[in-house]
């Protein structure tokens, strides 16, 4: 697995072109796609709190085989990235630096970056601070003003629990890894690589972004144009639908999907997945290429109803 460095952090990546898997380094070969495109068009993937790259794998094969060139990361603290503990160095604008920093490791001008959670907020943080570094967004499942309080009561007990009962943790830790890897299905062990990690970076992970900024303000996400697919489903108070449709009715060039679950996209990935591939296609097409990503867009020009249909 190829790493880069981030403000003295060493982070991991993994590259993903055509109709393989590939992890690759700078430099190296680009596999041609399934409609033969030599997989030019780079999407990052971002994972959500406390999990790992691992969660978007299938994704990344999957939009691979379609022609894209599929980078995922481990941001800080997170799987096979450096997890130090100082809280301090924990916080969507440093993941937002850290997500530019990969494009300029391998190269890339512009790209479309997709993240679900965690994830998603940190790509809200690239449109905040670099919006003409991005091609398009794919956002899932925010965290914005309505899931703030789902959010502490989630994970507050895990923030004690790893901060305080650090002793306890660490011998759950070491009882997950004893779990054989093989034994699970793919999502049942990037469930339980939570568990598996040792509990200091976590709660000094938890504690840094618990006290920072979550999100860019509601004003400042008002003047993102951005072309954005917002992902968002019903029934979760960490991540309330209500927050998705506000999200895509603050942004002119936004809009909304909804999912029929949580796991739609894990275990039933179909449909979601071609909607994705449908955006990217859009936002790399010759026409869009040609206005660009970062430039204003008419009010409403790419707009739909917030509450958006099922297709």
């Amino acid at each position: 697995m190829p790493f880069f460095k981030v403000e003295g952090q060493r982070l991991a990546y993994t590259e993903f072109r055509g109709d393989l898997a590939a992890v690759s380094g700078p430099g190296s070969p680009r596999r041609a796609g399934r409609d033969g495109s030599d997989a030019g068009r780079p999407l990052i993937l971002l994972h959500g709190l406390m999990l790992s790259q691992e969660m978007h794998r299938p994704l990344a094969e999957a939009l691979a085989a379609r022609g894209n060139r599929v980078i995922t990361l481990d941001l800080l603290g997170h799987g096979s990235s450096d997890r130090p503990r100082d809280m301090w160095r924990y916080s969507m604008a440093t993941y937002g630096r850290q997500i530019v920093a990969l494009m300029d490791h391998l190269g890339i001008e512009r790209a479309a970056v997709m993240g679900t959670s965690l994830g998603a907020n940190a790509a809200l943080e690239v449109a905040s601070a670099r919006p003409e570094r991005l091609r398009g967004l794919v956002i899932e499942m925010p965290v914005l003003d309505n899931g703030l309080l789902g959010s502490a009561l989630a994970f507050t007990p895990l923030l004690v629990a790893l901060t305080f009962g650090e002793p306890v943790m660490k011998a759950v830790a070491r009882g997950a890894r004893a779990v054989p890897r093989k034994l699970l299905p793919h999502y049942g062990n990037v469930m339980l690589d939570v568990l598996r990690q040792e509990p200091g970076p976590g709660g000094a992970l938890l504690q840094g972004l618990f006290f920072g900024r979550i999100a860019p303000p509601r004003d400042e996400r008002r003047t993102f144009t951005t072309p954005t697919l917002i992902l968002g489903h019903t029934r979760d108070p960490v991540h309330p639908f209500s927050d998705a449709g506000m999200l895509a009715e603050e942004m002119d060039n936004a809009r909304l999907l909804e999912a029929d679950s949580l796991v739609e996209l894990r275990l039933r990935p179909e449909r979601l997945t071609d909607e994705i591939a449908g955006f990217l296609e859009e936002i790399w097409s010759s026409k869009r290429a040609a206005g660009g990503a970062g430039r204003p867009a008419r009010r409403g020009s790419a707009k739909r109803p917030a509450a958006a249909a099922r297709r």
